[in-house]
């Protein structure tokens, strides 16, 4: 029974996700960095008892805390110029650019995570990079908030 309603509950989601974000680039957008967010995730199982998991677990939750943001930009630009297709509307152009720049940062910082978890021996630094690169997942998504008020 709890798979049929995990299943019926995707199935919402979905539904919801195309009256809010449409099926074209804003979509791709967001569930872009849904997917990230989601590596990020996995890259963290199985280094519970590693030193720096507490650390890179702040990171995981700052980087939480931008998807309800990035939801919000990308609803409001599917608001202003629907998208079903790939075509990105010149007047957001700037918008999809950060939000893409976005997304790839944040791929570039689960690699950053994952590469800590190679990492033999203590780590002198921390998780210094890691922080690094979920900075610029930020300003990119504040980047992408400004262009959309602009």
């Amino acid at each position: 029974m709890k798979s049929v309603v995990g299943f019926l509950g995707a199935v919402r989601q979905g539904r919801k996700d195309d009256a809010e974000l449409g099926k074209g680039l804003w979509r791709r957008a967001h569930d872009r960095f849904i997917r990230g967010l989601d590596r990020y995730h996995q890259v963290l199982e199985g280094f519970e008892d590693d030193p720096l998991y507490l650390e890179l677990v702040e990171v995981a939750n700052a980087l939480a805390d931008l998807s309800s943001r990035v939801r919000v930009v990308c609803i409001e630009a599917q608001r202003r110029c629907p998208s079903d297709g790939l075509d990105v509307p010149g007047s957001l152009a700037g918008v999809h650019r950060a939000l893409s720049r976005a997304g790839n940062s944040l791929a570039t910082t689960a690699e950053a995570a994952a590469m800590l978890r190679l990492a033999v021996g203590p780590v002198p630094v921390g998780a210094v990079s890691v922080w690094r690169r979920a900075e610029a997942v930020a300003e990119q998504v504040e980047a992408a908030e400004q262009l959309l008020n602009s």
